[in-house]
C-alpha cells in the first residue's frame, strides 16, 4: 500500500533542515514516497526572495539526493492566480486528483505546527488528512501537548498504526540547526552555506547569483 507524505514550504531556498524533516517523517512512519511541495505565495510570510521557478528548480534538485523524494507542482498555480498556498486549497487539487486526503501525511516542523490555529480552515483541515509534526531545534515535539491542549488527545507518538480517524503523529528526531534566513545572510555576506544546502541547490544558488543583494 502506497502511503503518501507530503512536506509543503516557501523553500527559499530548500535546505537540509527540511530535508531532515521529511526523512524523518518517512523512516518513522514507513512512507512511500514523500512529495516536495514549493508554495508560490507562501500564506503566512512575506514574499519569497527567489521567484517560484527558481525555488521549483532548487527543490527538484533536493528531490533527487533521495529516491524516495519526489517534487511536485501542486502548489505552482497558473500565473494568473493571486491566492496564496493554503494547506485546505491543496487538499482541495490533491481531491480533484482522485486521491483520499484521508490517506495522506502532512509533513510539518513542530515550529510550524505550533501555529496550526492561524492556518487557513483550522481545525477543520485536521480531519482530511494526517498530520506528522518533527521535532525542529529549539521546538521539540514534545512540547506540543502543552501548547495546544485541546488537540492533545489526538496527537500520537510515532511510529505507529494510523486509527481510523485522521491523526496528528509526532515524531522526536534530530534536524538540522539551519534557516533558509541564515543561508541568504551567509549568502549576501560572502560566508560559505556548505552542509547547509544539497551540493546541487548550492551550485543553483551560485550560477543564478541568487540572495546575493
Amino acid at each position: 500500500m502506497t502511503r503518501l507524505g507530503l512536506l509543503g514550504g516557501t523553500f527559499d531556498p530548500i535546505h537540509q533542515g527540511h530535508l531532515d524533516v521529511a526523512e524523518a517523517a518517512r523512516r518513522a512512519l514507513g512512507l512511500t514516497t514523500v512529495w516536495l511541495m514549493p508554495a508560490r505565495i507562501p500564506p503566512h510570510r512575506r514574499a519569497p526572495r527567489a521567484s517560484a521557478p527558481h525555488r521549483f528548480a532548487m527543490a527538484a534538485l533536493a528531490a533527487q539526493t533521495c529516491e524516495d523524494f519526489q517534487v511536485s507542482d501542486v502548489e505552482m498555480t497558473d500565473p494568473g492566480e493571486l491566492s496564496p498556498s493554503y494547506t485546505e486549497a491543496t487538499l482541495d487539487r490533491l481531491s480533484g486528483r482522485g486521491l483520499d486526503t484521508r490517506e495522506i501525511f502532512f509533513i510539518t516542523g513542530a515550529d510550524a505546527f505550533r501555529d496550526i490555529r492561524t492556518w487557513k480552515g483550522f481545525p477543520g483541515i485536521l480531519d482530511r488528512c494526517h498530520f506528522v509534526a518533527v521535532s525542529r531545534p529549539g521546538q521539540p515535539v514534545s512540547g506540543l501537548r502543552s501548547i495546544l491542549p485541546e488537540l492533545a488527545e489526538r496527537m500520537l507518538d510515532a511510529p505507529g498504526p494510523p486509527p481510523a480517524r485522521p491523526a496528528i503523529f509526532l515524531v522526536d528526531a534530530p534536524t538540522a540547526s539551519v534557516s533558509s534566513t541564515l543561508i541568504r545572510e551567509r549568502i549576501a555576506g560572502g560566508e560559505s552555506i556548505e552542509g547547509m544546502v544539497p551540493r546541487e541547490v548550492a551550485a543553483h544558488i551560485e550560477k543564478h547569483g541568487l540572495y546575493k543583494d
